[in-house]
């Protein structure tokens, strides 16, 4: 009998070791993170770096340390206003803002336009498209419906992009209101000389 719990013992010996290596393996192997999704730094960026493939990897962070305005989509071709440690999260601070002219070609500028009806200016939004028209020029001669027919009001700039609405002048007093529009330089310096009293008609996006 005792012959034969000696035959067993080693075995079994051997396979409770087995056992056991393999629990404490389990037991140091790292738990897998439960959090959220984020992107950091791949390596330290200088600030002004534009942002390419590689520049940026995912990383996984518990949710209590993700930090406000972290950015979670790629932002290749975005421009950091800072330098940047390897491993630090991008958040929307991180980036320079595109300005009111962002996604408009070379040679755009900003063009501000006060529109004398401050109540049409009501009705606008950013990204809307409008005609700038001006009284029309009498060259210090009134309507006459016999020689000249009726005067008509000049046509400045057309479907001009709205890129901002100043806050906090719309329908204040008399002085009409502001309007800022995205305009090539030929057209800006058309708005400029257009003088006063300009209006607006707002066109199909």
């Amino acid at each position: 009998m005792g012959g034969r719990l000696g035959a067993y013992r080693r075995p079994l010996a051997a396979v409770l070791a087995a056992l056991g290596t393999g629990f404490t393996l389990l037991a140091l192997q790292p738990r897998p993170v439960d959090g959220s999704p984020i992107l950091v730094a791949a390596r330290d960026l200088p600030g002004g770096t534009t942002l390419r493939a590689g520049d940026l990897r995912p990383a996984t962070v518990p949710s209590s340390a993700v930090p406000a305005g972290v950015l979670r989509a790629p932002a290749t071709g975005g421009v950091l206003a800072g330098p940047m440690r390897r491993g630090e999260p991008l958040t929307d601070v991180r980036l320079i803002s595109p300005g009111l002219l962002g996604g408009y070609g070379p040679g755009t500028v900003a063009a501000p336009v006060r529109i004398a009806d401050a109540g049409s200016v009501r009705l606008l939004r950013r990204g809307d498209r409008v005609d700038v028209l001006a009284p029309p020029d009498t060259d210090g001669f009134g309507a006459d419906s016999h020689s000249r027919g009726p005067l008509r009001a000049r046509l400045v700039v057309a479907s001009a992009p709205v890129v901002a609405i100043p806050g906090g002048q719309v329908g204040t007093g008399g002085n009409g209101a502001l309007v800022v529009l995205a305009a090539d330089r030929s057209q800006a310096a058309a708005l400029a000389g257009a003088g006063p009293h300009l209006a607006l008609t707002i066109t199909k996006p």
